[in-house]
């Protein structure tokens, strides 16, 4: 079964060995009890072997060599401490969207809800919210997510910690049940060590090294002791090397577990039939989440209208300047001194509500993106361990953020124009205001996906929003040497650059040029930058959903 020789794990750079050459097999169709001091390296030895922690030494799983975590995608699942599942979905919900991302076959995913709600007992809560579940429902919640696949072998760690008596008999006689009559594997890590009796074979780790591997009763003859209770205390009478040497010598004589055959995972569905998945499911706890929608319904539609306040009682001067077309407008302006003096008003007017709407809108982008996988990263790794594919969960938070964002530049694009009449083309002007928001989008959304707290993300989001108005250029005037230094990275100067210059044919672009001699891209220009933020925001999601980040 699940096996490892001479396996290490060091914390860089200090080096310092938290698991130091253990060597372990473990028994296939039984429950595995992995136990030890806390702090000696149990959950270490467990997620270097399945290839979450990166390590040194060989592992195998069914005589098939394992160098990372993907080749036991579909064979070997693993439950962590605490049940990882959305709050927000009821039990059977959970359960179905778990195995619409694992399993292809739609018979085999109708049968197998019922079989895994009877096995693990929730079969009258399966329409029970996740956060209304106890802990014992919860941790039961957490083995189901795991059998959706039907695997083999189980790893479960501390599934049963900080559980009341019967809550922890509960979860063991879940497992005796799937290992007597479906013949599965479970390794668990557990502290109860007066529940050993129900576990097939013992695993002890003391202090990064794997002392003893056997039944109970071999245990407590190994190191002479009436119980298991005692275990502890006799290891603290000895340091570790007399422990690894000991064991080292029983080594010699050990005889290998019964082998069994190559385990072969089952198809996944497509990155498409996934991604379907998760977007159904991203818009169901959307649905269900009150605060956040509302807090974006708020912004979405509160922000136009504090555009439309600032530039209430410019209104009407506005729409007067804006009438007819640009030709003339320079010689007007010599002519008649109070003129310029209103025009360049009015430009002032423009140009500085055009950069509020994009400011507002890079704003409404890093409420889109800056919390969106930080938060649930446990549950992403946790899904991909069981088969879902990266890029499947990268492209699904784009296009639902995605999505959000070109509502809010739409929204504010019309909302704005309509009540203050700017002048210009509606489509570039809707085209640059989107995109604005949607890059903004992407890249806090890259934050998300590359930092493993939220809070980190929305923080770095916030400065990169900050950042946005006094490097743009448009209000504080910046130094010559870093006006084009900092330009290209900088996505309101690309929103405003492109909605002002949709703006050519007008009057109040002229007025603006009586004093600017500045450079103003075309809206065409600026939308392709503005693109290539997406694109550099994209990148940075896919990156960052393809690295391993578990806590």
């Amino acid at each position: 079964m699940l096996a490892c020789k001479d396996l290490t794990v060091e914390i860089q750079p200090a080096g310092v060995r938290i698991l130091d050459r253990a060597t372990a097999e473990f028994m296939p169709k039984g429950l595995n009890a992995v136990i030890g001091p806390s702090g000696c390296g149990k959950t270490t030895l467990v997620k270097a072997m399945l290839g979450i922690l990166p390590s040194a030494g060989d592992v195998s799983y069914a005589g098939e060599p394992v160098r990372q975590s993907s080749d036991l995608l579909g064979k070997l699942s693993f439950a962590p401490q605490f049940s990882i599942a959305h709050e927000r979905l009821s039990v059977a919900e959970a359960l179905c969207y778990a195995l619409d991302l694992c399993v292809r076959d739609g018979v085999v995913k109708l049968s197998r809800l019922d079989e895994i709600l009877r096995r693990i007992g929730l079969s009258e809560h399966r329409d029970k919210r996740v956060s209304d579940l106890s802990g014992g429902q919860l941790r039961r919640l957490g083995l189901g997510l795991e059998l959706v696949g039907d695997p083999q072998c189980m790893v479960c760690d501390e599934v049963t910690s900080g559980l009341d008596p019967r809550s922890e008999d509960q979860i063991l006689a879940v497992l005796e049940g799937l290992r007597d009559e479906r013949g599965k594997t479970f390794i668990c890590i557990i502290h109860n060590l007066a529940k050993l009796d129900v576990f097939d074979w013992i695993t002890v780790v003391y202090e990064g090294a794997v002392v003893f591997q056997g039944s109970l009763d071999a245990l407590n003859a190994y190191f002479n002791i009436p119980d298991a209770l005692h275990l502890y205390d006799r290891l603290n009478e000895h340091p570790i090397e007399y422990w690894r040497t000991r064991w080292g010598e029983e080594l010699v004589c050990f005889e290998s577990l019964e082998a069994i055959d190559a385990v072969v995972a089952p198809p996944a569905p497509s990155a498409l039939a996934q991604t379907w998945t998760l977007l159904k499911r991203r818009a169901l706890l959307f649905k269900r989440d009150r605060g956040y929608w509302l807090l974006t319904l708020g912004i979405t539609l509160g922000f136009p209208l504090l555009v439309t306040i600032f530039a209430w009682d410019g209104i009407p001067q506005l729409r007067g300047l804006a009438m007819g077309a640009g030709g003339g407008a320079l010689e007007q302006m010599e002519a008649s001194l109070r003129y310029r003096v209103d025009a360049l008003e009015m430009a002032s007017l423009v140009t500085g509500l055009i950069l509020f709407q994009v400011i507002l809108l890079t704003l409404m982008g890093s409420n889109n993106g800056a919390r969106e996988i930080a938060a649930e990263r446990q549950i992403f790794e946790k899904e991909r361990f069981a088969g879902l594919s990266a890029g499947a969960y990268a492209s699904s938070k784009l296009i639902f953020a995605s999505l959000i964002a070109v509502v809010q530049g739409l929204w504010m694009m019309g909302f704005v124009k309509y009540i203050c009449e700017f002048p210009g083309a509606s489509l570039p002007q809707a085209g640059v205001l989107v995109l604005s928001c949607v890059s903004m989008t992407a890249v806090c959304l890259g934050f998300s996906a590359i930092f493993n707290s939220a809070d980190k993300a929305s923080l770095l989001s916030v400065y990169l929003v900050g950042f946005q108005l006094p490097l743009s250029g448009i209000v504080l005037a910046l130094p010559d040497m870093l006006v084009w230094l900092c330009r290209p990275f900088i996505n309101a100067y690309w929103g405003w650059a492109g909605y002002f210059g949709s703006m050519r044919a007008t009057r109040l672009y002229d007025a603006y040029r009586v004093d600017s001699n500045e450079w103003i891209p075309a809206p065409a220009l600026a939308a392709s930058v503005l693109l290539l933020h997406f694109v550099l925001g994209a990148v940075m999601v896919f990156w960052g959903c393809q690295r391993k980040r578990w806590d």
